[in-house]
C-alpha cells in the first residue's frame, strides 16, 4: 500500500505559524470511517462492544469520538480510570484488565462498575479481600501456553507471557468464582501483538469459543460475553497489506456459528479492545529537519526524538517516513534519521532510502497515533510535544498543550521556586 501523509506541506506550513514542529496530529474523518467500520463488522453480535484500550492513546479529545459509536474503555490503572469516570464513561462501559494490580486500583474499578478481568487466580481472593464481596458479573483472562501460530508462521509465544490463567487454573477459577457468588462471567485472551493477517481474530475466538462451552458444561458458568482483546494491526510497512475488519468479524460470525449457536450459546456478547487498530494510522508525527552531518554516515537531525516516538528506540520498530513536498522525488539518499537524545538508539529510521533532505524540510513519521505520545517520557529532560486534531473540516484544535519547563520542575518540592527563563 502507498503510505500517503492526510496532511500536506501546505498544511503544516500553514500550523507551524501557530504550533511549532514537533507535534502529533491525528486524522478525525479517518479515526470516525475506521470506527464506524469496526460497528459494522461486528453488527450480526447485538452485544458486540468495542473497549479502546486507553493506553494506547489517552487523548479524551480522540476517546469522545470512539465513544459516540458506542465503544467504551479497556482501561489497566488508576489514571486510565480516572481519565475514563471524567469523560463520563463509567459502569459496564469500563473493563478493567491490569496485571500485578494494587488493591486501591481494584477498589476504584468496582467503584466505578467496571468489569474487572482478572488476570490470575490468586487475584480471586485478594480482590475479595479489598472488597468483601466479589462482584456479579467477572472475567478472566486465559493464557493456553505454547506457540500461537498461523499458515503464515509464529506470530507469539503465550508461553513466555506474564499474561493470563492457564487452562486448568480457568476451569478452577471458575468454580471458586461461581462459589464465591459471581454469576455473570467472561472470558478474555490476548494471544498475539500486531497482527496484519485477517485470521487472527477468527482462530483465536474458535479457541476461546470451544474454551467456552467446555467451561460452561463443567463448572456451570454463565458466560456472558467473551473478549478478542486487541492484537488486530496496522501495516506500518508500505509493503504490508491492511488488515480487512469487514473480512474479520465474518470469520469470527462463521466460528461463532459453528461453535457457540448448537451448544445453545447463541446469546454471548463479543468484545474487543484494539488499541492500535483503531488509532495507529490517523496519528502522525510531524518533525522539522534541523541539522545534517556527514561523517561515517549520513544524518539527519530532526527536532522530535525518542521522547515523542520511542518505538523505533526501545523495538528496532519500522514507522515510514515521508518528505512532504518531495512525494514524488526519488528516494536515492541513505540517511539514518535522528533525535538529540544522548542514546545512540535514538533514530527513527537507519539506512533509510529517502528524497535529499534538506535543513528546514518537514519529515511526517507516519502511523503514531497508538503507542506514540502516549510511550513519551522525559530523558534527557525533554518535553512531550503538543497533540493537534486535523478536524473534519480542515481546521486544526490544539488537544494536548506541549509541556513546559515549568511542567517538567513541578514536582521537584526541593527546589526553591521556579521561574521559567525567557529566551
Amino acid at each position: 500500500m502507498n503510505k500517503v501523509p492526510f496532511v500536506t506541506k501546505e498544511k503544516v506550513e500553514e500550523i507551524v505559524t501557530k504550533f511549532p514542529t514537533p507535534f502529533h496530529i491525528y486524522d478525525e474523518k479517518g479515526i470516525r470511517e475506521n470506527a464506524k467500520a469496526v460497528k459494522e463488522a461486528f453488527a450480526w453480535n447485538p452485544g458486540f462492544k468495542e473497549y479502546f484500550a486507553v493506553k494506547a492513546n489517552p487523548n479524551p479529545c480522540l476517546i469522545k469520538i470512539l465513544n459516540e459509536y458506542g465503544c467504551g474503555c479497556d482501561c489497566s490503572s488508576m489514571a486510565e480510570l480516572t481519565l475514563s469516570k471524567a469523560m463520563g464513561i463509567t459502569g459496564s462501559d469500563i473493563m478493567f484488565s491490569s496485571n500485578d494490580t494494587p488493591a486501591e486500583e481494584y477498589a476504584y474499578a468496582a467503584k466505578l462498575g467496571a468489569i474487572i478481568n482478572l488476570d490470575d487466580i490468586t487475584h480471586i481472593d485478594f480482590v475479595e479481600n479489598i472488597l468483601g464481596k466479589l462482584p456479579e458479573t467477572m472475567s478472566c483472562r486465559f493464557n493456553p501456553g505454547g506457540i500461537f501460530q498461523m499458515s503464515n508462521g509464529i506470530m507469539d509465544n503465550p508461553g513466555d507471557s506474564k499474561y493470563g490463567f492457564t487452562t486448568e487454573q480457568m476451569f478452577e477459577g471458575y468454580r471458586i468464582l461461581k462459589e464465591k457468588g459471581v454469576k455473570n462471567f467472561g472470558i478474555h485472551a490476548f494471544l498475539a501483538s500486531n497482527t496484519v493477517t485477517n485470521e487472527y481474530y477468527p482462530m483465536l475466538a474458535k479457541q476461546l469459543f470451544e474454551l467456552a462451552v467446555k467451561l460452561e458444561k463443567e463448572t456451570g458458568a454463565d458466560i456472558k460475553f467473551i473478549n478478542l482483546s486487541g492484537g488486530v494491526g496496522i501495516p506500518y510497512r508500505p509493503e504490508q497489506k491492511k488488515n480487512d475488519i469487514l473480512m474479520i468479524g465474518e470469520g469470527v460470525r462463521k466460528v461463532y456459528e459453528e461453535i457457540l449457536v448448537p451448544a445453545g450459546m447463541g446469546d454471548i456478547a463479543i468484545y474487543t479492545e484494539m488499541g492500535r487498530f483503531m488509532m495507529g494510522p490517523y496519528g502522525q508525527l510531524v518533525t522539522k529537519a534541523i541539522h545534517e552531518k556527514h561523517t561515517h554516515k549520513e544524518y539527519i537531525g530532526v527536532d522530535a526524538c525518542a521522547v515523542n516516538l520511542m518505538r523505533p528506540a526501545m523495538y528496532g520498530a519500522y514507522h515510514h517516513i515521508t518528505v512532504l513536498g518531495k512525494e514524488e522525488a526519488p528516494c536515492d539518499y541513505m540517511y539514518d534519521v535522528t533525535g538529540s537524545l544522548c542514546e545512540n538508539n535514538d533514530k527513527f529510521a537507519i539506512d533509510r532510502m529517502l528524497p535529499k533532505i534538506e535543513k528546514g524540510d518537514y519529515l511526517v513519521i507516519h502511523d503514531t497515533g497508538a503507542h506514540g505520545y502516549a510511550m513519551g517520557y522525559n530523558y534527557n529532560g525533554k518535553l512531550k510535544s503538543a497533540e493537534l486534531l486535523l478536524k473534519e473540516d480542515g481546521s486544526v484544535e490544539l488537544i494536548r498543550r506541549a509541556e513546559r519547563l515549568s511542567d517538567y520542575f513541578a514536582t521537584l518540592d526541593c527546589l526553591p521556586v521556579y521561574q521559567e527563563f525567557e529566551f
